[in-house]
Order: structure tokens, then sequence, then C-alpha cells
């Protein structure tokens, strides 16, 4: 793609679960042609902790042509460009004894826990990291939702995460509950701040993170170089993105919306109605 009319020290790098897509689903193709609207004007990038199989099943098998960077697994999985770009591993950083020591640990637990249902693949081995589902990563779209709405009132996943955390204190793994059934586990730093190192190489002077689950102290507040980095949730991209007309009272392309002036350069009155 021609680089013509594109600001190329912007970048708008957007999460995937419950950002581009609701969990687990295929992208809208409203929002599949934003992200190409948008990638005439700034860079663009996802990052999801998924594998890239899983977001390609998301966004697309050629994902990796239709934007400038894909981070799966949080970045540990890197494309760029189209080509691969880099792979960590969590198995080398963890070493076998610790990690046979983690699962055997989960596969405990979890064989404890009585649930309405369970299904199959309840630790998914990725290269950078370790996902852990109490139900099963196998459940079906019914069942995913009947978990959530469980794990909502009972707290699942984060009783889950707090015995994790005593149990394996020291050992240099941080836990990121997310989507609806399941939690990721990494080194310390392997999070989706983890993408940060490779893109800002590139010399961005603004980053803008899109997330369902942005907080103050999260991504928003990392700034390589002394670059800009910012964010918004998925309910104020959704709102910003439709025309002036549409959007609710009190929410302007400005102030508090600045994560989103980038993506509003491209759109006109016709915007994707999200």
């Amino acid at each position: 793609m021609s680089d013509a009319g594109v600001d190329t020290s912007t970048l708008c790098l957007f999460d995937v679960d419950g950002t581009l897509t609701a969990a687990r689903q295929r992208v809208t193709p409203d929002m599949a042609e934003f992200l190409q609207k948008l990638r005439t004007r700034v860079r663009v990038g996802v990052v999801g902790g998924s594998d890239l199989s899983k977001i390609k099943e998301q966004l697309g098998d050629d994902v990796i042509q239709k934007v400038d960077y894909v981070f799966a697994e949080n970045g540990l999985v890197a494309y760029k460009s189209g080509q691969l770009h880099s792979v960590q591993s969590i198995q080398a950083h963890m070493g076998e004894e610790l990690l046979q020591d983690f699962i055997n640990f989960c596969l405990n637990y979890m064989a404890k826990i009585k649930l309405p249902k369970k299904r199959g693949t309840f630790v998914e081995f990725r290269n950078g990291m370790l996902n852990v589902s109490p139900i099963g990563r196998s459940c079906t779209q019914e069942e995913r939702i009947e978990f959530y709405e469980l794990d909502k009132k009972e707290k699942i996943r984060e009783t889950f995460v707090s015995v994790l955390q005593e149990e394996f204190k020291g050992k240099g793994l941080s836990f990121s509950i997310g989507g609806q059934i399941s939690f990721d586990v990494f080194p310390d730093g392997w999070d989706k701040r983890y993408c940060l190192g490779i893109v800002e190489k590139d010399d961005y002077s603004t980053i803008h993170f899109f997330g369902d689950k942005t907080k103050p102290v999260s991504l928003c507040h990392v700034t390589p170089h002394g670059g800009r980095i910012s964010a918004a949730g998925r309910k104020r991209l959704r709102d910003l993105l439709r025309p002036p007309d549409r959007r609710p009272r009190g929410v302007q392309p400005g102030g508090d919306a600045a994560p989103v002036r980038a993506a509003l350069l491209l759109l006109s009155s016709n915007a994707c109605q999200l």
C-alpha cells in the first residue's frame, strides 16, 4: 500500500476480542471497512492475547496483509508489514520444571471446581503464554455465555488467579483475566505492553490504543522515548465513530476523546455505523 497521505508518525493499535469483534466472533463488514479506511491515514495494528490462527478466524486469513502490525499472543508472535518479525517462547523462559509444576497445579485445582458444564482444552499452551479455562476452550458459544454470566457472580476466574498468585509468588508470573472463559499467564512484562517494545523502534510520535478494558493505569501510561500513548475504551470508540448528529450528547472529538482523533480524520458524514 502506498504511503501517500498516510501519517506515518501515528499508530492506531486495536485490541481484538471485545473491541474489533465480539468475543471470539468474526469482524463485521463495517468494522473491517473502517480499518481499511483508517489505514489510508495512519498506521494500523491489532494486538490480541489469542494465537494467530484465532485472530485469523476473527479478522480474516489475510489480516497480516490488511494491517501494518499483527501482534498475536500480546506481541510475542509479531508480524510487521506482512512478514514474521519475531517469536518468543514461554517454555524457554520459564523452564520445563516450573512449567510442569504450574500446569499440574492448575489441572488439580480445576478438577475440584464444580460447574454446570465442563468441556475440553483447559490449559492451552501458546508460544508466549498459557491460557487457562475452567470450563474448557472447546465449549460452545452458548456454554461460553453461560459460564461468563456465572463467573460474573461467583468470580471463579478471579479466585483462581488469586490462588495462583499466592502459590507461585516470586516466580515472575503475571496473570490477565480477559474475554469470557479464561485467563492468560505469562512472564512479567509479557502483557499487551510487550508489543510496544517492537513499535517504539519505529519512532511513532503518537500511539492510540483502543481496548474494551482500558484503565488509567493501563497501556495509556507506558510512553516509549517520550512519545504519547493514549487509550480509549470500546464504547468510546463506537460512539465517536458515529456521524456527528448520531453521537451521544457531550461526545465530541476533543478533550478526553483525544485517543480517537486520528480515527476521525478519515471519517466523513458517512462514517461506519457501529
